[in-house]
């Protein structure tokens, strides 16, 4: 058989597979099928195309209209999953299960080659994981496991992953010694909370103590216990061995050299083949080349092309409320409730193909860069029918009026019966989750002690604001947590998803608010402004211990009770002991900081008669000095 037609041959055996796959839409059909409590994928319906910008499936993470991720976070989902519906989608490359219901093994995405990030966290996964279970997952850069009860010694085809980012194996029942981990590419690692033993390995004695604690067994530099002889050379046989395997393996050759020289052959003739399928999809992979930054309430930037975008006249007489026509598939018209930033149409939205990436908290987002470099942020809201359109109107342009620098505002809204978009300005670094509990490349010198009081300072005076604006209402913000505090380019915070407690059906309301996880929202279904107190007392705590609060996890399985914490250390005269390491060390600071976590505690108590107002909470805070 000759060169040309040996590679016909291949190009038809590699591409039969691809064409008899089935449509993405019905491979995610099957997925669902697989799921127990599917209430959150009701978008999920037979003949609509996932990545439709319009009306995309909830969860579905799309770019130019190809399917590369799924978002199913805190949806309550559980049953088995179907991971064969999940190889019908060769684009996929990111999984986010976070804050779930799901059991048993970890499922079989190692199945799933190409993945790039797969989230795990705050189930119920438990057993062993393989050790040869990353083997064949080479591509992955990001692995968060945290919060489920997994076993057994730590797989060590980690080591294997070329260019892993970010590992989080946090608060399982992991035993056994730390494998090697010598990739330069790993910059956040989180092992706290498990039973592991022995000596940390010197390749990961670059991170500091707080990535290990809660593992009373193991010993090394950055715990500060010095290994005992035998546990040294143990580990020290163990790598040798390794190394000898390893060289073993790489001088071994095949006896029959003729039947090598024939793999050869094979080799390069696949590779031939594969050269013509990599040039056409050369551009759709280098798009997933990087993983974004991620968080309980994603976005991710899409492009509006320039041309898209409407010119708009420096004469153009700005008045507030004005409407932009939209002229695509009739979605009618966008309301600009804000000007003073600069204007823009529907169209300058929906003609860019839109990265949904799911619900978190109210609603769906996705970021547009328009072709002037302004950013915004598209929130899609459903259960949002409380008031007429015309009602409706009004409280958007009363929230598009607001002016506060701790305030995000407005400025535009379309209205539809059944969804409406909210459109805000993009703030530059994102959720004060993120940089607190995800992004652990920061330079944590940024979140110093200063930096952080001003956080703290800065929500509680956009919180004032709001207290007055909206001071007739049971909820003046509602929804305040982490990843609802935004942080512009100098750690000002900017409060977003406030006062649309009026505007939210009520079952949406209890399910999606955060006010509803106060205690007097539990036990008595009453909220009140007071309500708004106790969240930015779990803000405060959160910010100070930097622990993930359990109160803000649908199962509160996983995380921190920084609530009980705090009670508990307080009556035992160890506030010190929650203070987060990496601002404790501000010794001359340390009694305010202890001062705050009071305040902090003060606005969690429980008994909603002895918990202090709004107006006493920021007064207290203002009294905290640097």
């Amino acid at each position: 058989m000759s060169t040309a037609a040996a590679v016909r041959f291949l190009l038809l055996l590699l591409l039969s597979p691809l064409s008899l796959s089935i449509p993405e839409s019905d491979a995610l059909l099957n997925l669902k099928k697989s799921l127990s409590n599917t209430g959150a994928l009701n978008s999920w319906v037979p003949n609509t195309s996932p990545c439709n910008s319009q009306d995309a499936w909830a969860g579905v993470m799309c770019n130019d209209g190809v399917l590369t991720g799924l978002h199913l976070a805190e949806m309550d989902l559980s049953g088995q999953i179907d991971v064969d519906a999940l190889l019908e989608i060769p684009t996929l490359r990111t999984i986010t299960l976070v804050n779930n219901s799901f059991s048993g093994p970890i499922p079989d995405f190692n199945r799933i080659g190409m993945l790039k990030a797969l989230y795990l966290s705050f189930n119920d996964f438990s057993g062993e994981i393989p050790s040869d279970y990353f083997s064949k997952t080479l591509s992955l850069k990001k692995i968060e496991l945290s919060g489920n009860k997994f076993t057994g010694e730590i797989p060590s085809s980690l080591a294997q992953i070329p260019r892993l980012m970010e590992l989080r194996l946090d608060n399982n029942e992991f035993s056994g010694p730390i494998p090697v981990l010598a990739q330069k590419s790993l910059t956040s690692i989180d092992l706290s909370n498990n039973k592991l033993e022995g000596e940390i390995p010197e390749s990961m004695s670059r991170f500091n103590l707080r990535v290990f604690e809660g593992n009373p067994d193991l010993c090394g530099t950055p715990v500060g216990t010095v290994c005992n002889q035998t546990t040294a050379q143990n580990d020290s046989n163990d790598n040798s061995n390794a190394t000898t395997t390893a060289s073993q393996a790489q001088n071994s050759k095949p006896e029959d050299k003729s039947f090598a020289g024939w793999i050869v052959i094979g080799v390069l003739v696949t590779l031939v083949a594969l050269s013509v399928l990599i040039r056409s999809r050369k551009k759709k992979e280098e798009r997933f080349d990087k993983l974004g930054k991620e968080n309980l309430d994603e976005v991710v930037e899409v492009r509006v092309h320039s041309s898209n975008r409407r010119s708009v006249s420096s004469n153009h007489s700005k008045k507030s409320g004005s409407t932009r026509k939209g002229s695509q598939n009739g979605m009618g018209d966008l309301v600009m409730v804000n000007e003073e930033k600069d204007i823009f149409g529907m169209a300058d939205l929906m003609k860019a193909a839109a990265e949904v990436l799911g619900s978190g908290g109210l609603g769906s987002a996705y970021k547009a860069v328009m072709g002037n470099g302004m950013a915004v942020v598209v929130k899609r809201v459903r259960d949002m029918n409380k008031m007429s359109k015309d009602s409706f109107d009004s409280e958007m342009r009363r929230l598009g009026g607001l002016r506060h620098r701790n305030v995000l505002t407005l400025l535009a809204y379309h209205y539809r019966k059944d969804e409406k978009l909210l459109v805000s300005e993009h703030v530059s670094k994102g959720s004060l989750l993120y940089l607190l509990h995800a992004d652990r490349g920061i330079s944590h010198s940024e979140l110093n002690w200063p930096t952080r009081l001003k956080i703290i300072k800065g929500v509680a005076q956009g919180l004032g604001f709001l207290h007055s604006e909206f001071a007739s209402y049971e909820l003046p913000h509602g929804n305040l947590k982490s990843s609802n505090i935004l942080l512009d380019s100098t750690y000002e915070p900017v409060l977003s998803d406030y006062a649309l407690y009026p505007l939210i059906n009520n079952t949406q309301a209890v399910q999606s608010m955060f006010a509803f996880k106060s205690p007097e929202a539990i036990l008595y279904q009453q909220v009140t402004p007071k309500s708004d107190v106790f969240c930015l007392g779990i803000v405060i705590l959160e910010i100070l211990t930097g622990k993930f609060p359990s109160q803000y996890l649908s199962n509160q399985k996983g995380g921190t009770d920084v609530v009980q914490w705090a009670k508990s250390a307080i009556s035992e005269k160890k506030e010190r002991d929650l203070i987060d390491p990496e601002i404790a060390g501000a010794t001359n600071s340390v009694a305010e900081m202890e001062r705050l976590l009071h305040i902090g505690a003060d606005c969690t108590e429980s008994n909603l008669d002895q918990r202090m107002d709004m107006n006493e909470a920021i007064r207290r805070i203002e009294e905290i000095q640097e």
